[in-house]
């Protein structure tokens, strides 16, 4: 059995012509939610193995932010720049292609790739993952090649709402 947690990134600032879109940062929406969401996957008992994050400064942010309150090291965050909106063919390639020796990996990135790939693996939930939200699902299969699954059952679909904020 595998877990993959999909998280889409924390809410970003708008483009600007002075700022090229991967270097957008984090808004303070984005800064209040992260930290809620890593709390909620901790409660949850979600506790990646890896954590593989876009390049992008709003997902790499969100990915950091999330480390700190799962006590993930930050030191073995991996920054991959083929994550920035990926699409779902590239998603699956890059799951596929992880150490069999990790049994819980999380990935954070782009949407509509994420919700894309969150609609492979679970028809029909989602027409959009929300920003900062993710999806946690347990795949029955020794690897990652999520196509070989026999199965796969949704642990938590969970995104920011009013119920979550202090």
């Amino acid at each position: 059995m595998k877990t993959l947690t999909i998280f889409r990134h924390a809410k970003s600032s708008c483009a600007t012509a002075d700022l090229d879109d991967h270097e957008r940062p984090l808004n303070k929406r984005g800064e209040r939610d992260a930290p809620i969401m890593g709390n909620l996957i901790k409660a949850a008992g979600i506790r990646p193995s890896l954590i593989i994050s876009s390049s992008a400064v709003r997902a790499w942010t969100t990915a950091r932010i999330i480390a700190k309150q799962i006590s993930y090291p930050i030191e073995f965050l991996h920054r991959e720049s083929t994550l920035y909106h990926a699409s779902i063919d590239r998603l699956t390639e890059l799951i596929a292609a992880q150490d069999e020796g990790f049994n819980n990996i999380m990935i954070v990135g782009h949407n509509p790739g994420l919700t894309n790939l969150a609609n492979e693996l679970i028809p029909g939930l989602t027409s959009n993952i929300p920003t900062s939200g993710y999806v946690s699902v347990m795949l029955d299969t020794d690897t990652w090649d999520i196509h070989t699954r026999n199965s796969c059952e949704l642990i938590e679909y969970n995104y920011p709402e009013a119920k979550h904020q202090p």
